[in-house]
């Protein structure tokens, strides 16, 4: 294309962005076509990837595609394998695109469609593409190494100590959430489970084929696309073939199974079971998402909700705080996600052939899970408001054991500002074949309406308890592909853990090795979940709570590692690039951990909990209440613990690098920059 009108493209896209969100900021009506949102996203996403993304790789990164990655120089057919680019963006889209981008935008919902838009395309673009992409890079650079190692080498052996530790709190926290939140969604679920289960011998045929018997990844694609087309489709008919029964499970048992999985997907080679089945779940990730926006376009839903609710003052009815931060700390991986870090240091850079795939891998990763947040948040506020809060209201919840409370939940949800009817609510359930649904809290059942909703405006109304329930699906795909992929990464940070304590356990080629760390962490992760699904006042809800928290400051710990090396690259000059978001994180973070702190309400603040139970129980009450009361005083006092914990050590984290900072800038500490010694890639010295 001639550059003048190449540059004339690009201004129009860029005016046609600009405006879209400047209209969906200033527009004053009562509702809003979801379109305006969806032509700022794509927008955004293209101008971003387009220019940010090149500026960042050419300018600031200055990747260098003669450079041999690990996956060469440390290749054993393990852990190290060259993967082809679009593999490995299928495993690294699949790894981090979890809950986050599906439950977090809808959660946020409740401050208006407005902010969380807004927080999406600023934090995604600007932010948590920078994020993946630097912490890439710098593993990529260092052999692969984790988050926690690199710190080590680059700061001091105190920083990467702390952020080990750190890490590995952080990490079997997230694991144990996404399980439980697997496990509520395939519990009795047959179509669900049995539709994943076979995603893993479909998996296993693609990864021997391609890497044993030669087969393209052309020809694999295709086969696993048919497969998975074929299983989606089976499990509507598990009834009928006198099958479903197989795979009609409790709780306990899919807990079981998450937690078999997690351990194998950890040992096996990388080829055979991980990257293929990532990359499999990746078709059916973003094919199903693009196919949610199509339906956005075709449909132009109009968004119900209001641009700001009055719940931006921290009294809402999902859940307690401010706009600020909870906002940025709910919203997580649609924008800027910690957990991404792990990912961008653990497995990805493990399989990259060449340095150039970080711009599409890293960052284009990133903005593409800014979409699917985007999508989510379009189907939240589609919602007529009061049946969102009425689903998503903690205090809807009585109604599922005590139908008769269902009239006083809509009152009170009515005179907050967002009408509901009991009748309109019995309607939606028997649409999509549901009981009630009242207090069906997280976010997952919300979007699976939104999304049954628009497809059904589209196709037709008839199949509307089939997308709903096809939505519930596809959220647990979409999160059990981060679960695998966590576990793995996780075993390499426990790895780098226990190599310092004796050396033999830090070798990832050592298969007795490599089976310790994956039992040790899979049990870390699964004795929470269990112990979660068994108790609802145990295990992995006791930490609940931490969860967004934990997720933002593994984020501010990543940015700490991309200004270091930022520094010592000789690139002071783009320090903003990092010194920006991870300023505005940390005081997001910091602030949002004080407030559940020390917040004097009991529902919000983790102190002032423990000692309302301390004094209901000091009171007196039946032995069952007290029972339950010293549970949840129990959970208020460990939250309390861990909260301040994980604060201490990011502070100390955080601190470490200023300093280390400081010393490099000023001169009074010499450049020391750990990269691998620079080996030319496969064939580099032909293309030269």
């Amino acid at each position: 294309m001639p550059k003048p009108l190449s540059i004339l493209l690009w201004l129009a896209i860029s005016a046609l962005g600009a405006g879209s969100v400047a209209f969906t900021a200033f527009h004053k009506g009562e509702t809003i076509n979801a379109l305006w949102l969806v032509v700022a996203g794509v927008c955004s996403f293209a101008v971003a990837y387009r220019f940010y993304s090149k500026w960042l790789m050419t300018k600031v990164l200055v990747l260098d595609d003669q450079r041999a990655t690990p996956a060469h120089t440390k290749q054993d057919g393990k852990d190290f394998v060259p993967t082809n680019k679009w593999v490995v963006f299928g495993h690294h889209f699949a790894a981090i695109a979890g809950p986050g981008p599906l439950v977090g935008p809808v959660l946020a919902s409740q401050f208006g469609y407005l902010p969380g838009t807004l927080w999406i395309l600023i934090g995604a673009t600007l932010g948590g593409g920078v994020h993946d992409a630097i912490v890439m890079f710098a593993s990529i650079r260092r052999g692969g190494k984790s988050v926690g190692q690199m710190l080590k080498e680059e700061v001091n052996p105190v920083v990467g100590f702390v952020a080990m530790i750190s890490v590995l709190a952080i990490m079997t926290i997230l694991l144990a959430v996404l399980g439980l939140v697997v496990v509520k969604a395939l519990a009795e679920s047959p179509w669900g489970l049995f539709t994943i289960a076979m995603t893993i011998p479909l998996a296993l045929i693609m990864g021997f084929g391609h890497t044993i018997f030669k087969i393209s990844v052309k020809g694999v694609t295709i086969f696993g696309i048919i497969g998975l087309i074929a299983s989606v489709w089976g499990g509507h008919f598990l009834k009928e073939w006198g099958i479903e029964h197989y795979f009609d499970h409790n709780g306990e048992t899919i807990a079981w199974s998450i937690m078999i999985y997690g351990f194998a997907a950890s040992v096996l080679p990388v080829w055979m079971l991980l990257a293929p089945r990532d990359y499999l779940s990746t078709f059916m990730k973003i094919g199903t998402v693009a196919a949610l926006a199509i339906v956005v376009v075709w449909v132009a839903p109009e968004l119900k909700m209001p641009k700001i609710t009055k719940f931006v003052d921290g009294t809402g009815l999902v859940f307690l705080g401010s706009v600020f931060p909870f906002v940025f700390i709910t919203i997580a991986c649609g924008a800027i996600s910690g957990f991404h870090a792990l990912i961008s240091s653990g497995t990805t850079p493990k399989l990259l052939d060449r340095e150039e795939s970080i711009r599409s891998v890293a960052y284009g990763a990133m903005v593409t899970e800014m979409l699917v947040a985007l999508m989510a948040l379009v189907a939240a506020c589609a919602l007529l408001p009061g049946e969102y809060f009425a689903i998503n209201a903690a205090a809807a919840k009585v109604v599922q054991t005590d139908p008769s409370q269902a009239a006083a939940v809509t009152k009170m949800i009515t005179e907050a500002g967002f009408p509901v009817t009991v009748a309109g609510m019995d309607k939606l359930a028997a649409d999509i074949g549901e009981k009630t649904m009242f207090g069906r809290v997280g976010g997952a059942p919300t979007f699976a309406v939104g999304m049954a909703q628009m497809f059904s405006r589209a196709f037709g109304p008839a199949l509307m308890d089939f997308w709903y329930h096809f939505a519930i699906m596809f959220e647990a795909l979409f999160i059990l592909t981060t679960i695998d992929a966590g576990t793995r990464v996780g075993r390499f940070i426990l790895q780098d853990f226990l190599g310092g304590i004796w050396k033999p356990l830090g070798n990832t080629r050592s298969l007795p090795s490599n089976v310790f760390a994956s039992a040790v962490l899979v049990g870390a992760w699964g004795y929470f979940l269990y112990q979660g699904v068994v108790d609802p006042l145990g295990g992995i809800n006791t930490l609940w709570p931490l969860f967004g928290i934990a997720n933002q400051l593994l984020a501010v710990i990543a940015f700490c590692l991309g200004t270091t090396i930022l520094i010592k690259m000789g690139k002071a000059r783009y320090l903003l690039v990092t010194v920006i978001p991870l300023l505005f994180l940390m005081s997001a973070t910091f602030s949002a951990g004080y407030i559940k702190l020390f917040d004097a309400n009991p529902k919000m603040g983790f102190i002032s909990g423990a000692k309302f139970y301390d004094d209901k129980i000091a009171a007196g009450g039946t032995e069952k209440e007290l029972a339950e009361w010293g549970a949840q005083q129990f959970n208020f006092n460990v939250d309390t613990v861990v909260t301040a914990f994980f604060l201490l050590a990011v502070a100390i984290i955080f601190l470490g690098c200023l300093l280390e900072w400081i010393k490099l800038l000023s001169g009074s500490k010499k450049v020391v920059l750990n990269e691998d010694p620079y080996v030319a890639a496969p064939n580099a010295a032909d293309a030269a």
